[in-house]
């Protein structure tokens, strides 16, 4: 158990120091107080004395709430129990995953860099923003029906006119879609768009239709490029770790009984699984794309609601 008892001196190997503060029977160190500071990324220069006795406060009624929890034997229940379990497998894994992150990260050359913008056109001296002009609102119980009856629109003024007969609010208004946080299935299809064509994209509770009236080419600056390319290369190892411990963990374990045919059977396909893409309007039933930082210095305007 990770709680001693009721009026017995918590040992708490690891937390030493100079002691500020008393709680009953526990210590409070100026290490822990500085931890506290820590996850609230609070910096060394904003540390007045009134954010200081606010930490200290929170750190102060944490242990006094844990003596009266140990006191009324709650440390003892088994779901409780658990939870400080889990809490505690948390910790260290998210510490083990950090490490291992931090020292692929550091040592990122520059050659990954420039082989990530070659690979990359669309992103970099290729980049384009879209102009659009879309509708957006919150997705009806019957999308089906919507999609069907707006399959041979051919301007956002038909899509207004039927949202309103069916009594779907929305707003109207510009966006701009940038081609270099763009998923490159969406990319692809708006490259082979047609005059005419409107796009219909949505989520979980939410739809747009939108039409493109114009694409401005925005290749990005050298140090732009460098910059955003190096983010990009973070993101990649970190979905790359994550499925190489997800592979090495279930590759390392064994499942009992019925576990391990669940465990073992095809994952049914779910929303969100599949990449998104917007898809033209007719029979649409594609996913928003999902909300990404714009490159360094060309931060997006009127960001699509959808």
């Amino acid at each position: 158990m990770l709680l001693a008892g009721c009026g017995k001196k918590q040992a708490e190997p690891g937390v030493v120091g100079q002691v500020i503060a008393h709680v009953g029977p526990d210590d409070v160190t100026q290490q822990e107080l500085d931890n506290e500071l820590r996850l609230a990324n609070v910096p060394g220069d904003k540390r007045t004395d009134a954010v200081l006795k606010a930490a200290l406060s929170r750190i102060v009624e944490r242990k006094y709430l844990v003596q009266q929890a140990v006191a009324a034997k709650l440390d003892r229940e088994p779901t409780v129990h658990l939870d400080l379990l889990r809490s505690r497998e948390q910790i260290i894994a998210g510490a083990f995953v950090q490490r291992d992150l931090s020292s692929k990260m550091s040592s990122i050359s520059k050659n990954e860099i420039d082989s990530y913008i070659q690979g990359h056109p669309k992103q970099f001296d290729q980049r384009e923003l879209f102009q659009v002009d879309q509708i957006s609102f919150a997705s009806p119980k019957d999308v089906e029906a919507l999609a069907a009856a707006t399959k041979d629109f051919k301007s956002l003024d038909q899509v207004e006119a039927k949202l309103n007969e069916m009594n779907i609010k929305f707003s109207r208004g510009t966006a701009t879609l940038d081609s270099a946080t763009m998923p490159a299935e969406m990319l692809k299809v708006l490259d082979a768009r047609k005059p005419d064509d409107i796009y219909f994209i949505r989520s979980k509770g939410s739809a747009s239709f939108f039409k493109v009236t114009s694409v401005d080419p925005k290749p990005l600056t050298t140090d732009q490029a460098s910059e955003f390319a190096k983010r990009q290369v973070r993101l990649d190892i970190g979905r790359q770790g994550a499925d190489a411990i997800s592979k090495s963990a279930l590759a390392d374990a064994k499942f009992e009984g019925d576990y391990a045919r669940i465990m073992t059977a095809a994952a049914p396909a779910t929303d969100g699984a599949a990449a998104p893409v917007a898809t033209p309007a007719p029979g649409a039933e594609s996913l928003a794309p999902p909300a990404t930082d714009a490159p360094a210095g060309d931060a997006q305007k009127d960001q699509p609601k959808n």
